[in-house]
């Protein structure tokens, strides 16, 4: 461990979760098989001679359920994947050659919250609000953020704050704020690491609509070749005024899958106390 790394550990960090839990019934896309968890063996089943007894469980989701990393390989268009991989031979096989979640190392980022309704001043944006360049430019200006190659950009729409309210949160008809086309074109042109979102889909989804039709996936995806984060829970470091971090993110190495689980920690050093106020009570 490197001085300067130890010497903020013994200041203190203070970890921001950045997922969701995973329980039955949570919103979900309904695109993709829902989450499931039992118990296949229960204590008291098996009761070992010494009195000792073990439960186990099973699990069942799609890769692109709750708080979840896409891969590049996730969305093709006109039959190719990013840098022109023909999708159909991919995906021979069951499994993708290319382009898989495996191929995405654990991250250890500098990460930026961009905080769209904070720089608009409001608490949230509106269902199907279309998240514009000029949103992001005016939140980074007001927020004193500058994007760099490398970073791992979040953008909170403030939606998350429905997540516990079920259908409400998948927005089928009411819509869903987020990045449109030409704002996911400001966030690749920015070469991050990876982008994320508080919503089920990174992208806008107007009333009624769905998931229709996903321009920002292609042009991340497949244009940029750029990871997407979704159903992000970006609440806590919002009302904390905390816009810059590290970023700790390491999807599971599922050989050859479309998208993975994954669970984002922000880390951030808390600032030592004054001279004098060591062990104060």
């Amino acid at each position: 461990m490197t001085d300067a790394l130890l010497a903020a550990v013994r200041a203190g960090v203070r970890t921001y979760d950045l997922s969701r839990p995973y329980v039955i019934g949570m919103p979900q896309s309904p695109n993709h098989p829902a989450y499931w968890h039992s118990l296949p063996r229960r204590h008291g089943d098996k009761v070992r001679e010494d009195g000792g007894s073990a439960a186990n469980d099973i699990i069942v989701l799609g890769t692109h359920v709750g708080t979840h990393m896409d891969a590049v390989a996730h969305v093709s268009h006109d039959g190719r994947l990013h840098g022109g991989i023909d999708a159909a031979e991919a995906q021979i096989g069951g499994r993708f050659a290319a382009l898989g979640i495996d191929d995405v190392p654990p991250r250890l980022a500098r990460g930026l919250l961009l905080d769209v309704p904070a720089a608009l001043g409001i608490d949230a944006c509106e269902p199907g609000y279309e998240i514009t360049p000029d949103n992001l430019d005016a939140t980074c200006r007001q927020l004193d953020l500058d994007p760099e190659p490398g970073d791992v950009l979040l953008v909170r729409s403030g939606w998350g704050r429905r997540w516990d309210e079920g259908e409400t949160y998948i927005g089928k008809d009411s819509g869903v704020p987020g990045v449109g086309e030409d704002g996911a074109r400001w966030l690749a042109a920015h070469h991050p690491a990876a982008v994320g979102a508080d919503t089920i889909a990174f992208e806008c989804l107007p009333p009624g609509k769905g998931h229709a039709v996903l321009p920002a996936h292609r042009v991340l995806l497949v244009d940029g070749g750029i990871n997407i984060i979704e159903t992000m829970n970006l609440e806590e470091l919002a009302a904390d005024h905390v816009h810059e971090f590290t970023l700790v993110l390491a999807p599971l190495r599922l050989v050859g899958a479309t998208g993975s689980p994954v669970r984002p920690l922000a880390l951030v050093v808390t600032p030592e106390p004054p001279a004098g106020e060591h062990g104060r009570e």
